[in-house]
């Protein structure tokens, strides 16, 4: 097992993972609510649990794995099966919500991130417990646990700046030419403003 050749990094991961999500709590609590931008309820809800999800994974492996005598495959296969069974149900959830054919093609590059990370964790979690002497699964683990902080931090940033962040949008934006909310969009938007505007009692 190279578990002790992976320690530094695992410690690195933790706290970095630590670090985040108490961050990613505390911007949700402060930040102020108006209309979003990011489409139906049913997206945002799912964009903030891959963000919770991709710290929470990088967290819990690492941890796991620095406790004494513990195989990295263990908790990578763990939580390698919970993520694909996550992504599973939001692939299913978004195809029954209510967002337009753009909103749904716009989740695909999320999907397919969240697929490869868990994948790949999956598949390197399987080879550490068949051939726990080997470095290769381990630097494999290694290598998605990394993405997943990366991704966790990207969904992060757009549930706070309600903005998205994704490759093809920021080149829309570069160019010049930002994706125009659809009309479902607008609705939305302009349904939370009248809620907002009403008094309450």
């Amino acid at each position: 097992m190279t578990h002790g050749d992976y320690q530094d990094l695992l410690v690195a991961i933790a706290s970095a993972a630590g670090a985040l999500t108490g961050l990613l709590f505390v911007a949700l609590s402060v930040a102020p609510r108006r209309a979003p931008a990011l489409g139906p309820v049913a997206i945002r809800q799912i964009r903030a649990a891959a963000a919770l999800l991709a710290f929470t994974n990088a967290l819990a492996v690492s941890l796991f794995t620095l406790v004494p005598g513990t195989n990295v495959g263990y908790p990578s296969l763990t939580l390698g099966v919970i993520g694909i069974f996550f992504t599973a149900a939001s692939i299913r959830r978004i195809a029954e919500s209510a967002a337009t054919s753009t909103q749904k093609r716009s989740q695909l590059s999320l999907i397919v991130l969240l697929l490869l990370i868990f994948g790949v964790e999956f598949a390197g979690g399987i080879l550490a417990i068949a051939r726990p002497a080997d470095s290769f699964p381990a630097e494999l683990i290694g290598y998605a646990l990394v993405a997943s902080l990366i991704l966790g931090i990207s969904r992060a940033w757009e549930l706070v700046g309600d903005i998205d962040t994704g490759l093809t949008s920021s080149i829309a934006v570069l160019t010049g030419h930002p994706r125009q909310p659809d009309a479902d969009d607008s609705q939305a938007s302009a349904d939370a403003g009248n809620d907002q505007a009403e008094p309450e009692g």
